[in-house]
C-alpha cells in the first residue's frame, strides 16, 4: 500500500467511527454482573452498525442515581440511567428529566406490549393508567437458602411458615449449630416483603401508588408480632444479625448460619461461595396470619431514559430495549444473575432448555412472584426518600437486635421519622 493510500486509510477512520450515534447507560453493576453488563452491549453493539451503547459503571444504587439526577440538572446526563426500585417515586417526579419507556417505543415505532413481560415486576414501574415508564432490567425477589448438610444434621426439613423456622431453629442450636438463620436487606425482607406476603400495608395510600401523601404503617400488629419474635430468636441464636445488605452472606458461606433469607439474585454468589450442597425454598410466611400466602415484592433495578438528548437516539434506546427484551437475552441474563425474567417469553425459554432442572431451586422466585394476583399491598412500594428511610429502617432495628429497643418502641419510632420524610417529599412535589 502506497503512502497515499494509508493516509488516505487512516483519514477514512474516524468517519466511520462517527457513523454509529453513541448511547451512553450509566448503570450500578460490579463484579461479574458488571462484566455481563458489558457483553450484552458488546453483543447490541455486534448485532447493528447505527447505534454503539457504552456501558458506565457509577458507583452503588445511591450514587448512580444521584450522579444522573445531578448530571441531568447540569445538562450532562447519560441516554439510559439504572435506578433501584425504591427510586421509582424520585425519578417520577423528576419533572422534564424522564422519558417514559411506553411513549418512547411509541415514538421510535418499536413494537411494544406491556402485556409481555411479567405483572408482578410491571406492576412496580407502571403510572396509574397501567403504562410502563421505565424497563425493568435486573427484578429479583427473596427466597430462603438452607445448607442441606446442617439440615440434614439436625434432621430437619426446609421451613415453609415461621411457625416451622422457629422448630428448626432450635433443633439446629441443639444439634450443635451456632445459628438458625440469618438475613439480608432487613427492611426489604422482614418488613417490606412480609407485609405483601400477609396482605398487609406497608404504608397508606396503596402503598404509595394513590399520591405522595402515603403514611408508613409498619408498624402494625404483623410487623411488631415479627420483629419482637426475631429478637427472642436473636437471643436464642435462632437468628443472628449480620449486617446492613448483604453482609451477613459470610455467615451463610462459613456454615455458622444454617440459613440465610436473601434476593434470588444472591444464587450466583451463593453458588461460588459455598463449599456445601444447598437448597432454595420460598419465603416464609406466618401461618397463624394467612392461610395461603400472597407474592412476593421486587427489588433490583429498572433503566430509566433520559430527557434531553438529541432526537436520532431515542431511536438507539428503543431499539436497545426492544433488544434487551429478546427471550434469548433475557434468559441469559436471568440464568446467568439469578434475577428474574421480565417476560413469560423467556421464562418459557429456561424452562424448555431444561436450565431449571439441572438447577434446582433456580424457579422457586418466579413461582412465588406470579402465584396468584397481586393486591394493593403486593404490587410494591411507591414513596419518596424511600432510600433514606430504610436507613432509618435499619438503624431502629439494629437497636432491637442489640437489646436497646423493643419492636414496638423501634417501629413507632421508624414511622414517625420515616414520615417526616415523606411530608418533605410531599412537599417539594406539589
Amino acid at each position: 500500500m502506497t503512502l497515499s493510500a494509508l493516509t488516505l486509510s487512516a483519514a477514512l477512520l474516524p468517519l466511520a467511527s462517527q457513523a454509529a450515534t453513541e448511547i451512553e447507560w450509566w448503570h450500578a453493576m460490579g463484579g461479574a454482573n458488571g462484566e455481563k453488563v458489558n457483553e450484552i452491549a458488546a453483543n447490541f453493539n455486534k448485532s447493528q452498525s447505527d447505534y454503539i451503547v457504552k456501558p458506565v459503571y457509577k458507583g452503588n444504587y445511591s450514587e448512580t442515581m444521584t450522579a444522573a439526577i445531578a448530571a441531568f440538572r447540569a445538562h450532562q446526563q447519560p441516554d439510559i440511567v439504572q435506578v433501584f426500585e425504591v427510586g421509582t417515586a424520585t425519578m417520577m417526579s423528576a419533572k422534564g428529566a424522564i422519558y417514559p419507556v411506553y411513549q418512547l417505543m411509541k415514538d421510535a415505532g418499536e413494537k411494544f406490549d406491556s402485556k409481555n413481560y411479567l405483572s408482578a415486576v410491571t406492576g412496580y414501574y407502571t403510572d396509574s393508567n397501567g403504562n410502563m415508564l421505565s424497563m425493568p432490567f435486573n427484578s429479583s425477589t427473596p427466597v430462603l437458602y438452607y445448607n442441606k448438610d446442617l439440615l440434614a444434621k439436625a434432621n430437619v426439613e426446609p421451613p415453609k411458615t415461621w411457625e416451622e423456622m422457629d422448630e428448626a431453629g432450635k433443633k439446629l442450636r441443639a444439634a450443635g449449630v451456632q445459628c438458625g438463620f440469618t438475613t439480608a436487606w432487613q427492611s426489604w425482607i422482614q418488613l417490606e416483603n412480609l407485609s405483601a406476603r400477609h396482605n398487609v400495608a406497608f404504608a397508606t395510600e396503596d402503598d404509595g401508588f394513590k399520591s405522595t401523601k402515603a403514611e408508613l404503617a409498619f408498624n402494625g400488629p404483623l410487623q411488631v408480632m415479627h420483629i419482637s419474635k426475631m429478637a427472642e430468636w436473636q437471643k436464642e441464636g435462632v437468628f443472628q444479625y449480620g449486617g446492613r445488605t448483604n453482609d451477613a452472606a459470610a455467615k451463610f458461606y462459613s456454615g455458622e448460619c444454617a440459613m440465610y433469607t436473601e434476593s434470588s439474585a444472591g444464587y450466583s454468589g451463593i453458588r461460588k461461595n459455598a463449599s456445601f450442597p444447598f437448597g432454595v425454598s420460598q419465603l416464609p410466611y406466618w401461618q397463624s396470619q394467612i392461610d395461603k400466602p400472597l407474592n412476593t415484592i421486587i427489588g433490583g433495578a429498572s433503566l430509566w431514559a433520559m430527557q434531553g438528548k438529541p432526537s436520532d437516539h431515542y431511536k438507539g434506546v428503543a431499539k436497545f430495549f426492544s433488544y434487551l427484551s429478546q427471550p434469548e437475552v433475557q434468559a441469559d441474563w436471568h440464568q446467568f444473575s439469578g434475577y428474574l425474567p421480565i417476560t413469560q417469553a423467556a421464562y418459557d425459554l429456561t424452562k424448555s432448555q431444561g436450565f431449571y432442572d439441572k438447577n434446582p431451586g433456580t424457579e422457586t422466585a418466579v413461582i412465588q412472584m406470579t402465584s396468584g394476583t397481586p393486591t394493593v399491598n403486593s404490587k410494591g412500594l411507591r414513596l419518596g426518600n424511600f432510600a433514606q428511610i430504610r436507613d432509618i429502617i435499619d438503624e431502629e432495628l439494629e437497636s432491637v437486635w442489640s437489646g436497646k429497643q423493643d419492636a414496638k418502641t423501634a417501629l413507632d419510632t421508624a414511622v414517625k421519622r420515616g414520615n417526616e420524610l415523606l411530608r418533605k417529599f410531599e412537599k417539594a412535589n406539589k
